[in-house]
């Protein structure tokens, strides 16, 4: 896929997440991001995260920061360096590209410089080594966060949830000559 082509489909990919967790009435059964202050393990891995020393020159975002740059959306892109997975689970912010961490150097040229950025990980770990890459690179990064400390810090994220298993269409199966 060629690189204006991936952060079209990044940016409808988000999009689409987006949308698809605002629908739970389409959904067959309740979903929920795992983690969150009420949950004892995620406050537990939240906790040794936050012990642990920071050692990336980006600052790592408190819930506070992270909330007054959702405030002003228009001036702020989230860059969420999960695996799909990861933000299915744990969720993620109303609005992101997902560029996974592997993948960050040879997508820099498709990255906004016009907006600010905040990286994103599970536990700001992978989201402070990208901030401190694209600051070195002459982006405007307000820093580093980590969904599931920010959830548990009394943050709400947004479920991104996986599209629906279709079942195969008759016929679809049999090979064509």
């Amino acid at each position: 896929m060629t690189t204006p082509r991936f952060l079209v489909a990044a940016l409808f990919a988000g999009a689409f997440a987006c949308a698809s967790a605002q629908e739970p009435s389409q959904q067959q059964q309740p979903w929920r991001v795992a983690g969150g202050a009420s949950d004892p393990a995620a406050v537990k891995r939240v906790q040794e995260s936050l012990a642990a020393p920071w050692k990336y020159k980006a600052r790592r975002l408190a819930r506070a920061e992270v909330d007054a740059l959702l405030a002003k959306p228009e001036s702020v892109v989230f860059i969420d360096l999960r695996r799909p997975d990861e933000f299915i689970t744990y969720g993620s912010f109303p609005v992101f590209i997902s560029v996974q961490n592997k993948d960050l150097e040879r997508q820099l040229a498709w990255l906004p410089r016009d907006k600010v950025i905040v990286t994103v990980s599970n536990h700001a770990q992978r989201a402070g080594a990208a901030a401190d890459l694209l600051a070195s690179r002459g982006f405007n990064v307000a820093g580093a966060t980590g969904a599931e400390e920010y959830e548990v810090q009394g943050g709400t994220n947004v479920a991104h949830l996986a599209p629906p298993v279709r079942p195969a269409a008759a016929g679809a199966s049999t090979p064509r000559s």
